[in-house]
């Protein structure tokens, strides 16, 4: 059996027996007609290309000014999605998401886990943007969508660009008109000296990210490219984001790495004026800043009592879920425990006044696509045979893809009111308090699209 047959095969089962139905594709979303294909194979065929300009040019070159000019952009919007459609994309990517982060938990055990599923999916979109061919039916085949039959160079470009588009405009209603949120996210494209990308594809990436470089690098020296990069972008980011770049293959001809990041400046949470015990383990504590956050939240404990699941709106367009072990469980109990559907995550919740303490978080972790992949034992995938004869003429060999993911959670400065629960009678309030290892993730509101997954183990490491 192939890859694509083993991998649909697998969603299949994943599908069937964990989320207890079966997607059929919106077409109505994400379909094409035959006219289109042909548009799509003549502006193929007859595609510029653009050399990048070196990564020590000091000027921004025309190519990456026009494509960063944002403001024509129209306001983000749903309103033309039905729930069928939301629920879709929401659920392909969660369950890749949760395949890598199940590769990550098993290289960082014991550590802290910082993920974004959105932009891991959208990455791997971005290559099926320029796959063909077997590499674009791969692709396909992992992103878990089922598309209509027909020439599979076509489908890669027509759903693709219609997949990316999606995403970009669930992370854009996350940091649309709300303070609360401050969300970005940069895409970088490092290639070879030389090697001409097509003007097509490099234009069918914009909509993916609030900013997007494209520059030559010499690979041919490992140590210096690292560092040549990781100064770029540590520049472009203006000392918000560091690079850590390191063993860079010198065959590579394209590097491609994506940074997001999300800070929740939350107004309803209120630093304590002490820190507090959080347990890393049953015989390791540390004192932590911690936040107090009071209100109506949703929860639940599950049938056998082994975690409990809150809700917590944090602005008006994102929901922090955080899953905590209970009854004596431990960590890597819950993780087992985690349903492939995502709606499982914010179903049967109800309505609880709760008082809840947890930690200040400052996390970033830094994951290469290629290194997940082969956890997954799909090392092949980007690997040197596969075909991205619509990113350049070039045979290109991929070298690393980096997602890095950096959140961060805070209130936004104001001093915590006297006693606010002094108004109700004892008992009224839930206490939650999460002082030992517990997991999160960070929903788009509408969608339901997971934005964020993270394991904290302890709030004081960064990553």
């Amino acid at each position: 059996m192939n890859l694509v047959a083993d991998l649909l095969c697998l969603l299949a089962c994943l599908t069937v027996v964990t989320c207890d139905r079966v997607y059929v594709h919106p077409f109505n979303l994400f379909s094409f007609n035959e006219s289109d294909c042909d548009k799509l194979e003549k502006l193929v065929q007859e595609g510029k290309t653009i050399v990048p300009v070196s990564i020590e040019s000091q000027t921004t070159p025309d190519y990456e000014g026009g494509m960063n000019d944002n403001s024509k952009l129209e306001a983000p919007s749903l309103s033309t999605w039905g729930e069928k459609e939301r629920s879709y994309l929401s659920d392909l990517v969660y369950v890749l998401g949760m395949r890598f982060y199940s590769a990550l938990q098993k290289a960082q055990r014991g550590q802290n886990v910082l993920l974004s599923p959105t932009s891991l999916y959208s990455s791997l979109v971005s290559f099926y943007l320029g796959a063909s061919n077997q590499t674009a039916l791969d692709l396909q085949g992992l992103l878990g969508f089922v598309p209509p039959s027909g020439n599979p160079d076509c489908t890669s470009t027509a759903v693709g660009s219609n997949f990316l588009s999606s995403l970009r405009t669930i992370e854009r209603l996350v940091k649309s008109g709300d303070e609360e949120l401050l969300f970005s996210k940069t895409l970088s494209l490092f290639c070879a000296p030389g090697i001409g990308l097509f003007q097509l594809f490099m234009e069918r990436l914009l909509p993916s990210a609030d900013a997007f470089y494209a520059r030559a690098v010499d690979f041919a020296n490992p140590g210096e490219a690292a560092k040549q990069i990781n100064a770029f972008v540590e520049a472009k980011g203006e000392g918000q984001s560091e690079a850590r770049l390191a063993d860079i293959d010198p065959s590579a001809q394209l590097l491609f790495a994506v940074d997001v990041r999300l800070a929740a400046n939350v107004k309803q949470a209120f630093p304590l004026k002490e820190p507090q015990e959080f347990w890393v383990d049953s015989d390791t504590k540390v004192l932590v800043p911690m936040l107090s956050i009071m209100g109506t939240f949703k929860y639940q404990t599950d049938a056998s009592g082994t975690f409990s699941v809150l809700e917590v709106p944090i602005g008006r367009t994102a929901l922090l879920v955080l899953l905590q072990p209970i009854g004596g469980s431990d960590l890597e109990h819950l993780e087992s425990q985690l349903s492939w559907q995502s709606s499982a995550w914010l179903q049967h919740l109800s309505p609880r006044e709760i008082k809840l303490k947890l930690p200040a978080l400052t996390l970033e972790d830094s994951s290469d696509l290629q290194e997940l992949l082969a956890e997954m034992e799909l090392p092949a995938l980007l690997g040197k045979g596969a075909d991205f004869s619509k990113i350049s003429n070039a045979s290109l060999t991929v070298g690393k893809v980096i997602n890095k993911a950096f959140f961060k959670l805070g209130s936004d400065g104001t001093d915590q009111p006297e006693d606010p629960a002094a108004q109700k009678e004892d008992g009224v309030y839930l206490d939650v308090t999460l002082n030992k290892p517990f997991l999160f993730a960070v929903f788009e509101k509408q969608s339901r699209a997971m934005l964020f997954l993270g394991r904290v183990v302890n709030p004081l490491h960064e990553d």
